[in-house]
């Protein structure tokens, strides 16, 4: 073999070797990249070649997989009362992508989950049979709230203060999953553009300044740091009040309620805000804060299993600032979520048991794969002596206060109501909010519950917790004592 076949020969062995180095590195390292590519229509055509699990609501199927015609993707979600279970389920279109329930549980919902597979599937990458999810869901709870929102944008959340069982999470408005599960562009922009944000999930995921429902933590925060050791001993709270470093004076809703010096109760029971306001003073920004996050406040990881958008008690206050940060107001902003969570643990004898909304996911057999009820955490928040103080208050609030629209007959109840300002110089229509309680007096059975409206109908003058945010609480708070 002469030099120049020996060169060419060398040449080509290193082109093959090259070709085969490559060949190696796409197959097993570009190519999970590729499978993984959101614009992949084949991980499209696997998700939706067989039908889909399900999500479970009190034993019935709230979703499902239909059949599709003239595309590659073989079927598509549908929903069953997909508007009444949005802010539950979230949705999984062929092209937008899953939220979440959805999103959380989708490889266990496609049947790609390990946890489903046996030993031959692992080895085959064989999909397996989809399994379910079980929510926690009341749907009698959910309808509740769902019809006394009405077209009020707003939302609500009911919590079962013993187990944290989500019973209810309602966003208004809301959408239909369905209209865009098999890709439809016109629905989706529709959606997407409208002022009105019906695909933001209210119950979770927009905290919003929640006025004087917030009076709740600052008043855990003074009985537990010892700076009033009752309910109904006096406060040292001139009214009216100005805020420290400044000209600004405090005002009351009611101009005639007995705020100056007024008990906790009393304070709770007309809404005083120079009580809570000089009550954040005294305790100072960090005792606020303390408690705030020990309620779940400042939480950027809680999930339910949906991530939850964190309620947030600010930092690096002026006396000012603290002042207005006990009434609900500067920076403080809250989910539903979290303040049916206040509610919960005061109900609970100071305890918040973490809530959630999965009960269990099972494979496609029925078996459990994981029980979420049973592996619960419970944190003592409160004493049970402040707590039953706090409930105490929040009775009087329903029986003699600014919560009236609250009562349950054959039931106690107690409650906060708040309306936080908005917009500059509360320029623009206030939120309206109700956070409460009930126990049924002849059974076990017991509720917590938040309320957020955010947007009504209503004349400005008419906005308060008391007329809109708590017929709603009182309507889910009977279908939860009901059942």
């Amino acid at each position: 073999m002469n030099k120049t076949i020996r060169r060419a020969a060398v040449f080509t062995l290193l082109l093959v070797l090259a070709l085969l180095v490559r060949a190696t590195w796409v197959q097993f390292y570009d190519g999970k990249a590729l499978a993984d590519n959101k614009d992949n229509r084949r991980n499209a055509i696997e998700l939706y070649a067989n039908p889909l699990g399900n999500i479970i609501v009190a034993g019935d199927a709230i979703t499902g997989s239909a059949r599709t015609k003239g595309s590659d993707l073989a079927y598509k979600r549908t929903y069953t009362d997909g508007s009444l279970y949005a802010a539950v389920t979230g949705y999984s279109s062929q092209v937008f992508g899953a939220t979440q329930l959805e999103g959380v549980y989708q490889d266990l919902l496609d049947g790609t989950d390990n946890q489903l597979k046996n030993p031959l599937d692992t080895i085959t990458n064989k999909r397996a049979d989809p399994g379910d999810v079980v929510t926690t869901i009341d749907p009698d709870v959910q309808k509740s709230a769902y019809r006394a929102l009405g077209d009020n944008k707003g939302a609500a959340v009911a919590i079962d203060p013993t187990t944290g069982k989500i019973l209810a999470a309602v966003s208004t408005p809301s959408y239909d999953p369905s209209t865009f599960s098999a890709g439809n562009s016109a629905a989706w922009k529709k959606l997407t553009k409208d002022a009105d944000k019906p695909m933001t999930n209210r119950a979770l995921r927009q905290p919003l300044p929640p006025g004087s429902t917030f009076k709740l933590v600052v008043a855990a925060a003074a009985l537990e740091n010892g700076l009033y050791s009752s309910v109904d001993k006096d406060t040292d709270s001139p009214n009216p009040y100005t805020l420290p470093g400044t000209t600004r004076v405090l005002a009351n809703e009611n101009a005639a309620a007995p705020c100056e010096n007024a008990p906790i109760r009393v304070a709770l029971q007309y809404s005083c805000n120079n009580v809570f306001a000089k009550m954040a003073v005294d305790l100072g920004q960090d005792k606020v804060r303390a408690m705030a996050e020990k309620f779940g406040f400042n939480d950027t990881s809680q999930d339910v299993p949906v991530r939850a958008y964190p309620s947030v008690y600010p930092s690096d206050m002026d006396k000012a600032q603290t002042g207005l940060s006990g009434i609900g107001q500067f920076d403080v902003t809250a989910t539903p979520l979290q303040m049916a969570m206040v509610s919960a643990a005061i109900a609970n004898d100071g305890k918040l048991v973490s809530p959630h909304m999965v009960s269990q996911t099972s494979d496609a057999d029925g078996t459990v794969l994981k029980d979420y009820d049973d592996s619960t955490e419970t944190k003592e928040i409160v004493s049970s002596s402040t707590a039953e103080q706090l409930r105490s208050a929040m009775q009087t609030v329903v029986e003699d206060g600014t919560g009236t629209n609250a009562q349950i007959s054959g039931a106690t109840v107690g409650g906060k109501t708040g309306t936080a300002q908005h917009g500059e110089n509360n320029s623009k229509t206030p939120y309206a909010w109700f956070t409460s309680y009930a126990k049924s007096d002849s059974s076990s059975k017991e509720v917590a519950v938040a309320v957020m409206v955010e947007q009504s109908d209503a004349a400005r003058s008419e906005v308060s917790g008391n007329g809109l945010a708590a017929p709603v609480a009182k309507a889910m708070m009977r279908a939860a004592l009901k059942n």
